[in-house]
């Protein structure tokens, strides 16, 4: 184990750890109620295009976790974190300038590039500094904590945009990152002393890509992955626009949407009391069953008539249920085989999960034509598709 000479207390360490993966829910979802107002200012002839304000930041940030585990092997855990905040901070003052909507998905490319160092280094940290029993107590604290982001970050934003206009949102990460990274370079000792670093060789990464695919269980259980974050992705870009133009309600928006992420914030909890118990495969297959029947069930209704407000909302919120009924377990279950290499096993599952569920999810949301059917029709299939895969491939 690699232990600073000081440590920060406990609660400290978990808060400042719980705000640092914060970032990358702040960056989403305070972006929601901003939507209208960026497709009208940067994208008037499409506005679906405003979507991709979300998906080229999660694209970005899929791209730099393929190789912020390997370079804080290399070089340290807070120098990659600081590069990773500059970059981040770049991005966001560039997004707030933007004058095109390229300029626009450029920026939160960078954007995320940047966001991938603080996200993936700080459980680097917290792998350091604790093992077992106590590193399982930690993130679970941390990521109870971290739940409440995306509850309060879209009412946050929509405050922002009230009061200073769509530009400030991204100013406010600016100020979020300043906060967070400062916090952190000035009480947090470096975790990683010179003697333990390895050297950074892209053709390590290479062969640890290719074992892990060597992997029966390694690749379904990340296929399944892409599904269902094309699932997730593929809901958080088209919520909002769901919200203001199917159902006219977009001024509720952010209290409905911190309603559903403080409910779906409760699957990880009984995921963690059941799984033991149940095994992995079932909780999979549950959510991604769930995920059917609410899918069909909203595909029938907007076939023959309306969707009822309620409906919705409940299918919503069984999209990010089933997000944490499923992707924590098939993580588990790609990294079984692959121990020996876990960092670069875990940055392999990331970027490749997350880059090619953000090119699912696009499409489905630029199909939006003013109901809730294409995203119906996406999750329908991708939800049967993971379901079919785990029962037969994962066995």
């Amino acid at each position: 184990m690699n232990r600073p000479t000081r440590r920060l207390s406990q609660p400290e360490f978990i808060a400042l750890i719980a705000l640092t993966f914060a970032m990358v829910a702040f960056s989403t979802d305070s972006m929601l109620p901003a939507l209208p107002e960026i497709a009208q200012a940067l994208t008037p002839d499409n506005p679906n295009r405003a979507q991709l304000v979300l998906t080229s930041f999660i694209l970005g940030m899929g791209i730099g976790t393929l190789f912020t585990g390997p370079l804080s092997d290399r070089f340290g855990r807070k120098p990659v974190i600081l590069g990773g905040a500059v970059l981040f901070v770049i991005g966001a003052a560039m997004a707030g300038q933007a004058e095109t909507m390229e300029t626009m998905l450029a920026s939160r490319i960078v954007q995320g590039l940047g966001v991938a160092g603080p996200r993936i280094v700080a459980i680097a940290i917290v792998r350091d500094l604790y093992e077992g029993r106590s590193m399982a107590a930690i993130m679970s604290y941390a990521m109870m904590i971290f739940t409440l982001v995306p509850a309060v970050a879209p009412l946050l934003g929509s405050y922002i945009i009230a009061y200073l206009g769509w530009r400030a949102v991204f100013y406010s990460f600016v100020l979020f990152a300043f906060v967070v990274i400062g916090w952190l370079m000035i009480r947090q000792p470096e975790t990683l002393p010179p003697e333990a670093r390895r050297p950074f060789k892209p053709s390590a990464l290479l062969a640890a890509m290719k074992e892990c695919f060597s992997y029966r269980v390694f690749t379904l259980s990340t296929s399944v992955q892409i599904l269902a974050y094309g699932m997730l992705f593929g809901c958080l870009s088209s919520t909002q626009q769901i919200f203001e133009t199917t159902f006219d309600r977009g001024a509720e928006f952010p209290f409905w949407f911190a309603l559903i992420a403080l409910i779906a914030g409760t699957a990880s909890i009984i995921n963690a009391r059941l799984v033991v118990r149940l095994g992995m495969q079932r909780m999979i297959s549950f959510g991604l069953g769930m995920q059917i029947a609410f899918s069909l069930a909203v595909l029938m209704a907007t076939v023959f008539g309306n969707v009822p407000f309620a409906l919705y909302i409940i299918w919503t919120i069984s999209l990010f249920f089933m997000a944490g009924l499923v992707i924590g377990n098939l993580n588990a279950m790609a990294m079984e085989p692959v121990g020996h290499i876990a960092g670069l096993a875990s940055s392999v599952i990331g970027a490749v999960a997350t880059i090619l569920g953000v090119a699912i999810a696009a499409p489905i949301g630029l199909a939006f034509n003013g109901t809730p059917l294409p995203l119906a029709i996406g999750t329908a299939l991708l939800s049967t598709l993971g379901f079919v895969l785990v029962k037969r491939g994962l066995r």
